[in-house]
């Protein structure tokens, strides 16, 4: 005979109910868990961890001032604008190379037109605060010399070379600018044409320049610079404070209270363009936005350009093509025509 238990129909259905609640209880964790939503093209988003700013997670925050990793093509850019840079230099020849301070970073390469009492760019390049130097933008310099302008690489520190220290190179960007003024017709140059661009770390440092109070700080009219371009920057640190760009940059509240531009916008006199890419991370697009927002509302003159289908570095090589979205916005602020 086969034996078997009896269960009951309340019995049957309890453990139903609690299989089932179970289930449910053990799924809405899964259920609520946000995937992350700003993390480069090929990398899975995993679950979000713990916000630190706005809606990104530690890892989110980091990617997003990461470029190389919006980028995968950056290494192939290099190695198209180092050939570039010769091109340019077999060209227009080497750079008087001057100084403006006393220690031997402290310099910069003039790429002189042809013209006498020509306008003047001075170039600040990026890098993340911790890369480049001056020689890097020989190929930036024809967009300008052709045109009629000279064309103003500085050089200065990078900031594991300051101890951590972003002051160090903001004071050194300003103290250049003050110099090529002062000392414009020596070089050839218009002191009353006088202009600022940079790009990434650069356009940061150029945005500072931008809220300088030239009159209190060095001496020098209100209007010392008479426009500048800010291709691809970060104009509030504060939201980079919480990225890896911590490790080696010290944000102090000091530091991101004074050389965070958009928070000094009643220095600012210049017209500015403000200009990103579309396919660059989604803070730096960010930045440029709000920044480009805050000029309008304290009603300053703002011009924004936002370059379709370029990364970061394919950006910045506009400035370098005199028809370039950068180069072409570049020359129109100084009242140049490209060279025919």
């Amino acid at each position: 005979m086969t034996s078997g238990m009896r269960v009951s129909r309340r019995a049957l259905l309890g453990g139903a109910f609690a299989t089932t609640a179970a289930a449910v209880a053990s799924a809405v964790p899964m259920l609520a868990q946000q995937m992350q939503t700003h993390m480069p093209p090929g990398m899975a988003p995993k679950a979000k961890g713990p916000l630190v700013f706005l809606d990104y997670d530690k890892e989110e925050i980091d990617a997003a001032y990461t470029q190389a990793l919006w980028a995968p093509n950056q290494a192939d850019i290099a190695k198209r604008n180092s050939q570039k840079n010769a091109a340019a230099l077999a060209r227009l020849g080497s750079p008087r190379r001057v100084a403006y301070g006393q220690t031997e970073i402290e310099k910069i390469d003039v790429y002189s037109a042809k013209q006498s009492n020509a306008p003047m760019n001075v170039f600040i390049h990026g890098g993340a605060w911790r890369a480049g130097r001056s020689a890097d933008s020989a190929y930036l310099s024809e967009t300008f010399v052709d045109a009629g302008a000279h064309f103003l690489a500085v050089d200065f520190n990078n900031v594991i070379e300051a101890n951590g220290n972003l002051t160090i190179l903001a004071d050194q960007v300003r103290r250049a600018v003050a110099w090529v003024y002062r000392n414009a017709r020596r070089l050839g140059g218009d002191p009353n044409q006088l202009y600022v661009s940079g790009v990434s770390s650069g356009a940061h440092l150029a945005s500072v320049v931008l809220t300088t109070d030239w009159q209190k700080d060095f001496g020098l009219p209100v209007d010392t610079v008479k426009g500048g371009l800010c291709g691809s920057g970060l104009y509030d640190l504060h939201p980079v404070t919480f990225s890896a760009r911590s490790n080696y940059v010290k944000f102090t509240d000091e530091v991101v209270e004074s050389l965070s531009p958009r928070r000094h916008l009643d220095r600012l006199v210049a017209p500015v363009i403000v200009g990103h890419g579309t396919l660059e991370t989604p803070e730096f697009q960010r930045q440029s936005r709000e920044f480009t927002a805050a000029l309008q509302a304290a009603g300053k003159s703002v011009t924004s350009l936002v370059g379709e289908g370029y990364n970061h570095f394919e950006f910045h090589e506009t400035l370098g093509n005199p028809y370039g979205l950068l180069g072409r916005a570049a020359l129109e602020q100084m009242k140049l025509k490209p060279a025919r």
